[in-house]
C-alpha cells in the first residue's frame, strides 16, 4: 500500500477518500436524521479530510474518515446548541380508516417501520448510535469502535442490549414474538 504522505493530495485523496463518500453519506445520515445536514456534515468532513491528507498514513482510511465525520458533527453541535433543544415534529396522523382495502399492506407496514423507528428513537443515544452505524449503515464492529471512539468490546455489549431493548419493545407492541429466555 501506497503512503498517501508522498503522493500528491489530490491523487491521495482520490484513492483513500472517494471511495468512501457513500459510507460517509449513510453514516452522516444516522447521526443528523437529516438528508441535507448530512450532506453538509459529508462536506465540511470531505474539506478536512483534504487539508489533513498529508498527515494520514494510508491505513484505515474508512476509520479515519468516520472519525474526522464524527468530530465534525459534535463539534457543529456545540457551536449550536440552542438548536439542539427542539423535537421536529414526527407525527403520522395516518389513520387504518383513511387507508382503503388495498392500502391495508401499506398501513401495516407503515405502522411496524414506524414503531421500529420508535424503538430505535427511544434507545439512550450511546446505544442508538452503535445500532445506526452496525445494523443500519453496515459498518463493522471495529469501524464503529473507531468511529465513536470506544473499544470493540463496548460496541458488541451496547448492540446486544440495544438490540435485546428492541425486541422488548415489539413483542410488547405485538410486532415480535415473545422471547422464550
Amino acid at each position: 500500500m501506497a503512503d498517501p504522505r508522498t503522493q500528491a493530495p489530490g491523487d491521495a485523496f482520490e484513492r483513500y477518500v472517494l471511495p468512501e463518500i457513500e459510507v460517509m453519506l449513510r453514516v452522516a445520515t444516522s447521526l443528523t436524521r437529516n438528508p441535507v445536514e448530512a450532506e453538509d456534515l459529508v462536506q465540511d468532513t470531505l474539506v478536512r479530510a483534504y487539508r489533513g491528507i498529508d498527515g494520514f498514513d494510508g491505513r484505515y482510511p474508512r476509520a479515519w474518515l468516520l472519525t474526522i465525520l464524527r468530530n465534525t458533527h459534535i463539534n457543529r453541535n456545540r457551536k449550536r446548541r440552542p438548536e439542539l433543544l427542539a423535537d421536529p415534529d414526527r407525527t403520522n396522523d395516518r389513520s387504518m380508516e383513511a387507508a382503503g382495502p388495498d392500502r391495508v399492506d401499506d398501513f401495516v407496514d407503515n405502522s411496524f417501520d414506524a414503531e421500529i423507528i420508535d424503538a430505535l428513537d427511544s434507545l439512550d443515544a450511546p446505544f442508538r448510535s452503535v445500532v445506526e452505524l452496525v445494523d443500519i449503515d453496515g459498518l463493522t464492529y471495529a469501524e464503529a469502535a473507531e468511529t465513536l471512539a470506544i473499544p470493540v468490546g463496548t460496541v458488541m455489549s451496547r448492540l446486544h442490549r440495544a438490540r435485546s431493548r428492541i425486541r422488548e419493545r415489539l413483542a410488547r407492541t405485538g410486532l415480535a414474538p415473545r422471547s422464550t429466555e
